[in-house]
């Protein structure tokens, strides 16, 4: 037998997204895949916020397969792949641009915005949507061919689950151009506010941590903030205190709420940066007051997925633990069990970061 057709099952479990806080276990096919295209067994996918909010707010038309932080050994390959081979355990990436000379948005570097990056390449069944909360995963060629990164051995599938994630905070703090020295202030901790803040520390900022869990706080120290406060602190007055007076260079907001985007404008000095990366739905509408653009010159930013020119260099960071995830994989729960898996991820606990789901 071709070692690309080895003999797998007909059917799968799968999470299908059937509506508005609606998902549901079902068995369906297996994907099949074309040319260009690689057949996974998913081993395991990070539950996403972005995720979250297409289901509680019914974003989406169903049905559906979410799933997008995904990590699976390749057992079918289709004609004319030859980079990959049945075996191997790679990260993929379910947005990749086209790249072409004639795009007008990658031309721009603006990734996200590109026709082709919009089209999900990943799917486990009906309209693709990721399709890491099932057994099995289909990867279309666009994705095999500049999304697929090679997993290295001494690396867990949890922990390679984060190499997209964290390209889309690199992304986030390579468009705030942030300087070594700078004072950043990261309004929430949970995983990707840590990243933030690792990446931050790495890029030789003085961070101010800001959570309202106790435990998420102590982490930030671990992963290198300089101060971590509570919301009820005096923050304006702590910001300023580590900052000589002036105020932060530039305030992440990774938490998706938008409540606190106004009082953000408070921390930032003028001429200084307010980066918005957890508000990833249309129509969550804020008042703002536009002197504070205008007139003190603060830029308010906005960072959305990841940037393919980032891939290698996330990977970098996670492959060699420069960006040691393992602390933030505190729960795992297999695939039969995800209705608990959402509702950890969107209540989070004193002693929870980042959920995984093993199916």
């Amino acid at each position: 037998m071709n070692s690309s057709r080895p003999h797998l099952p007909e059917t799968m479990l799968a999470a299908v997204y059937r509506g508005k806080e609606n998902v549901v276990i079902e068995t369906v096919p297996v994907p099949e895949i074309g040319a260009g295209e690689l057949l996974l067994r998913v081993k395991a996918c990070g539950v996403c916020g972005t995720d979250l909010k297409k289901i509680h707010y019914g974003l989406v038309p169903p049905p559906r397969i979410f799933g997008h932080e995904t990590i699976g050994e390749i057992v079918r390959i289709g004609e004319g792949v030859t980079e990959w081979k049945p075996g191997q355990r790679v990260v993929i990436n379910h947005h990749v641009p086209c790249l072409r000379e004639d795009c007008f948005y990658c031309k721009r570097k603006a990734f996200s915005q590109c026709p082709t990056y919009k089209k999900t390449g990943t799917t486990a069944g009906f309209e693709p949507a990721g399709g890491g909360f099932a057994e099995y995963a289909r990867v279309m060629d666009w994705c095999v061919e500049r999304g697929t990164v090679l997993i290295p051995d001494e690396i867990s599938d949890e922990e390679a689950t984060f190499v997209e994630p964290l390209n889309t905070c690199l992304k986030g703090i390579e468009l705030a151009h942030l300087q070594k020295e700078d004072t950043v202030v990261i309004l929430g901790q949970g995983p990707i506010g840590l990243l933030f803040t690792r990446l931050a520390t790495l890029a030789g900022a003085r961070v101010i941590a800001i959570d309202k869990i106790e435990a998420r706080r102590d982490m930030a120290l671990q992963f290198g903030a300089t101060e971590a406060l509570s919301p009820e602190d005096d923050l304006n007055a702590e910001v300023r205190r580590l900052s000589d007076g002036r105020g932060a260079d530039l305030v992440i907001v990774a938490v998706a709420i938008s409540s606190v985007i106004a009082p953000a404008f408070a921390l930032v000095r003028p001429a200084g940066k307010i980066l918005l990366f957890a508000q990833t739905r249309l129509e969550d509408l804020i008042t703002v007051d536009v002197g504070q653009i205008c007139m003190l010159e603060k830029s308010l930013l906005g960072s959305y997925s990841s940037d393919i020119t980032l891939q290698e260099k996330a990977a970098e960071l996670i492959f060699t633990r420069k960006v040691d995830v393992r602390p933030l994989l505190t729960h795992r729960f297999p695939l039969t069990q995800i209705a608990e898996a959402f509702a950890l991820a969107s209540h989070p606990t004193s002693h929870s970061l980042k959920v995984v789901v093993n199916p």
